[in-house]
């Protein structure tokens, strides 16, 4: 029997060195090897002849070797280059490789052999670096299509698809398909065991595109389906609370010292319609950096505690945390609704005096962070709760705490901006409300994106705000230094700022490896004014709010989403101050500039992401499991939306016919739905 979780080591041609690399790819298992699809494929099955050839373009000739291989010692230490020129009826080229003194008894001139590379044409002469070959007879590396996969250091192409082809050996069609055949039928979908092998070894476009499409039908069609699973289960079991009509949310509204914007208006209609209704509110409120969630929450929660209930929200970091508690306690305490704050750091003393006057429903409102959830944690009457930066936070910890309620209304708030279309399918468990404009007194971030070339202009600036007495953010991608991608890692750019750059300035790090206690105490002292550059990895992206910093510098920008950056760039523009974003990038790719021109160009999150959904694809858009969103292998969301929208009117004919797919033709996805929830609750 086919054992799919079967150690990668003990595949052929893999072995206790090669698993390590394999593992960094997250491959661990044969299911997981055969499920790495390309990244792209490149045609090398129709060769062109040597005159026909053109400066730049990847081509395939098939041509005599006209010389021996001749060995040239160049300038440079430790490399030798091997020349051999090669012709067909056309024209000659010249052949070129670098320290691969082996190729020295590979070819004999006379022979026929094919080859494959970049083509480069000076003075006349035709030139191929690097090429790849095969012997005339033989079709390894050239004469077809040939995928090519995201790749680790020290790991080649040719080494991983030899790999993937000894595992798909094992698999040897013996693969229990996961499709009902009616669906299989209805959709004139091939079958799992050809889509597996087509999408990794296809003879044309032709068979790939039909593997791809299986295999994107079925990544989205579970996923919908287990979206759908999720709601029915949340709001039609249960019955959900009734909030009173005279818990009217306009006697805050009236009080606030500032006006709301239509859109937190039209948001807290949808929220109020859901709390007055017996069904369980599961709610997703979407809103750009600085858009105004937190006050909307807080409404939603006077009305809940003027109901008879309490109201709990739960933040990712003890500064988000504390954060909420003052703008809580400043706006609702004056109403006579007490506010309490619970994170790592409350001493056991007060911690005891909460957990009694919570229980004892003496406490209205409790703000805190995983602290909340702990078993001691108890509520008299809770009936709302809300987690701010949904993505921190998995399905199981939502439901840990709902269930400290008697089933109560659930908001879910979010900074990421996902495209509407987007998120009304991937949400399919929520209902989602989205702010989409930005209170006026909100002043715009000045970008710009600057190459190397910049960067003592870039430093003479941020010298100049600082000593106007803001403070600035210094965002890099890693923590410690790679050798792999070489790029600025937290430490070493906080070593040179502190040594080299600004050593008259207060100059500290923060970093997603440290203890929490460590990250809050440094952030507070940002807070604070006590520190005047901080360098620090993603870990700043959350809410946080320090008024005085007015710039961000983003070393390597190019490594980050679009989404990234522009919920990293709303870290700054909080006070009253005009502020700054710095893209720093490498590289002169299209995608790259285009990318950075859009970040100079827009702040509107929304734009961004569908910018960033397009360049990017789905997987890189979303980041792995951190959001809590699917982790898709093969589906791109921007490419795929259209059998997305198609999968998703099926998905609602199963559910609506079969809700708990108990139906025999069925039993298939139920399995797959079964194990998906599983790991998803596990997240």
């Amino acid at each position: 029997m086919l054992d799919l979780n079967q150690d990668i080591q003990y595949i052929k041609g893999v072995g206790p060195n090669r698993v390590k690399l394999l593992n960094k790819l997250g491959i661990f298992t044969l299911e997981d090897l055969i499920t790495y699809y390309p990244r792209q494929y490149e045609d090398r099955s129709k060769p062109k002849k040597i005159a026909e050839l053109v400066d730049g373009e990847e081509a395939l000739i098939e041509a005599t070797a006209v010389s021996k291989i001749a060995e040239i010692r160049t300038r440079r230490k430790n490399m030798t280059m091997y020349k051999l020129i090669v012709a067909d009826q056309t024209d000659r080229c010249t052949l070129v490789w670098y320290n691969q003194s082996y190729l020295k008894t590979i070819f004999k001139y006379g022979n026929k052999y094919k080859f494959y590379g970049k083509v480069s044409k000076k003075t006349g002469q035709t030139q191929i670096v690097s090429p790849v070959y095969d012997n005339f007879e033989k079709n390894k590396n050239t004469g077809k299509i040939i995928p090519l996969y995201p790749l680790t250091y020290k790991l080649s192409q040719n080494t991983i698809r030899q790999i993937i082809e000894n595992g798909l050996e094992i698999v040897d069609n013996k693969l229990e398909e996961s499709m009902p055949q009616y669906i299989l039928e209805k959709q004139k979908l091939i079958s799992l065991n050809e889509a597996t092998y087509k999408i990794h070894f296809p003879n044309n476009f032709e068979e790939f595109k039909k593997a791809r499409e299986r295999l994107v039908f079925e990544e989205l069609l579970t996923m919908q389906l287990l979206l759908l699973s999720l709601k029915n289960q949340t709001t039609n079991s249960k019955q959900g609370i009734k909030f009173s009509k005279d818990a009217k949310m306009s006697d805050i509204i009236n009080n606030l010292p500032f006006k709301l914007t239509k859109a937190q208006l039209r948001v807290l209609e949808e929220i109020d319609t859901d709390m007055e209704s017996p069904k369980i509110m599961n709610r997703l409120l979407q809103g750009d950096v600085g858009s105004g969630k937190t006050i909307v929450s807080i409404i939603a929660a006077y009305k809940a505690v003027k109901s008879g209930y309490q109201m709990t929200i739960m933040a990712p970091t003890s500064i988000l945390a504390t954060q909420h508690f003052e703008s809580y306690k400043q706006i609702l305490e004056p109403l006579g609704i007490k506010c309490e704050l619970l994170i790592g750091s409350t001493t056991k003393k007060n911690k005891e005096r909460i957990l009694e006057e919570l229980k004892n429903g003496k406490i209205d409102v409790l703000i805190g962070t995983h602290a909340i959830l702990e078993d001691n944690v108890e509520f008299a009457n809770l009936g709302l709760v809300v987690t701010d930066e949904q993505h921190r936070f998995g399905v199981r910890q939502r439901s840990v705490i709902a269930s400290k309620g008697k089933n109560p209304d659930v908001l879910v708030m979010t900074a990421t901006p996902i495209p509407r279309t987007l998120a009304l399918i991937l949400y399919g468990d929520l209902d989602i409300s989205i702010i989409d404009e930005l209170p006026p007194n909100r002043k715009k971030i000045d970008t710009f994106a600057v190459t190397k070339s910049m960067e003592q202009r870039v430093n003479n600036f941020i010298q100049k705000q600082i000593e106007e007495g803001r403070q600035a953010y210094i965002v890099c991608p890693l923590v410690e230094e790679n050798e792999e991608m070489k790029l600025k890692s937290v430490l070493e750019v906080a070593e040179q700022y502190k040594e080299k750059i600004f050593p008259q300035f207060k100059v500290e790090y923060i970093h997603g490896k440290m203890r929490p206690k460590e990250k809050d105490e440094i952030m507070e002292q940002f807070k604070k004014g006590k520190i005047d550059i901080l360098i620090s990895t993603t870990v700043i992206e959350v809410g946080v709010n320090v008024p005085n910093a007015s710039i961000m510098v983003i070393e390597d920008a190019q490594r980050f989403g679009l989404a990234a950056l522009h919920q990293l760039r709303g870290r700054v523009g909080r006070g009253e101050y005009q502020s700054y974003c710095i893209l720093k990038y490498q590289g002169t790719s299209d995608v790259v500039r285009e990318r950075m021109k859009v970040m100079t160009q827009s702040t509107d999150g929304f734009v961004i992401s569908e910018k960033d959904l397009e360049l990017r694809g789905s997987g890189d858009f979303f980041g792995t499991k951190q959001h809590g969103i699917p982790d898709f292998k093969i589906a791109n969301l921007f490419e795929d939306m259209k059998i997305l929208k198609q999968v998703q009117v099926i998905a609602n004919e199963i559910i609506e016919e079969d809700p708990k797919l108990m139906n025999e033709k069925n039993k298939k996805l139920k399995k797959i739905i079964d194990e998906k929830l599983k790991q998803r609750i596990e997240i």
